[in-house]
């Protein structure tokens, strides 16, 4: 017989179970929370953390036949994918620094020069880890992710559990915001990758002027020397433009978010 004391405790424990599922897939999905460096362990806590306040603030009730039960399921599919939504979306906009720094890595020649991710475990070149770790900070320094676990609380409001299906709007609009991650990437590589262009137009057209100089000899080194100064030069245009990439991003996420 169980004691008077914990006659509660089972309910506690699933509605605890319930408010980790939608921010810890947010957190699986989204920058620097799902990184592999980040133990599950404290994955988890912070999930909780945040899922508690949120779910709080509704008026929640566990499915009568609990969450094995075909409402159960909806209702923890229901949470994931908003989870995911709200995650993925800062995510894209926090990629944008990948996709600059690949650009201007093959504009220098550094497109061989791969290095391991620690947030991914994957090959990336040198240059993108470098413009994501640069990223990193930035995120850290704008409060992103203070943004981003706030942002999960406020979408238990407009997306209360058991009703958190998102609109079809809300998917398209998710979708096409990939094509505002390239447009991100490009622009904050345009600076630095047309100047490179240029530099390597020029050593072409001093190898037909002179025959016998040996291009891959000085195009290389030029092309690599102008880089890493162009880079120097445009480092507050390229910081101010991921800044922009990821706010957008937590701008998408908010608006999942507010059911919108």
């Amino acid at each position: 017989m169980i004691p008077t004391g914990f006659a509660g405790v089972e309910a506690q424990l699933w509605l605890w179970m319930v408010a980790m599922i939608r921010p810890g897939a947010c957190f699986l999905a989204a920058p620097i929370y799902g990184a592999n460096f980040v133990p599950v362990q404290l994955r988890l806590i912070v999930a909780l953390a945040v899922g508690i306040p949120g779910l709080a603030t509704t008026s929640f009730v566990l499915p009568a036949d609990g969450l094995a039960s075909f409402a159960g399921v909806v209702l923890v599919a229901s949470e994931v994918l908003v989870g995911l939504a709200l995650g993925f979306a800062v995510q894209i906009g926090f990629a944008a620094a990948s996709i600059a720094g690949e650009i201007i890595g093959n504009a220098m020649g550094l497109g061989f020069s791969a290095m391991m991710d620690p947030a991914t475990g994957a090959q990336n070149p040198a240059l993108s880890q470098l413009l994501s770790i640069i990223g990193t900070f930035l995120f850290l320094s704008m409060g992103g992710h203070l943004m981003l676990a706030a942002i999960v609380v406020e979408s238990y409001r407009a997306l209360p559990p058991g009703d958190a299906w998102l609109a079809a709007e809300s998917i398209r609009r998710l979708a096409y915001f990939g094509s505002v991650l390239f447009a991100a990437g490009v622009s904050v590589a345009l600076p630095v990758g047309f100047s490179i262009v240029l530099v390597q137009i020029i050593m072409g057209m001093l190898s037909r002027t002179a025959p016998a100089l040996n291009l891959f000899a000085v195009g290389f080194p030029a092309a690599l020397l102008a880089g890493m100064v162009l880079l120097a030069i445009a480092a507050p245009i390229i910081g101010e433009g991921l800044v922009a990439a990821m706010q957008a991003g937590l701008e998408e996420s908010r608006r999942i978010a507010l059911g919108n």
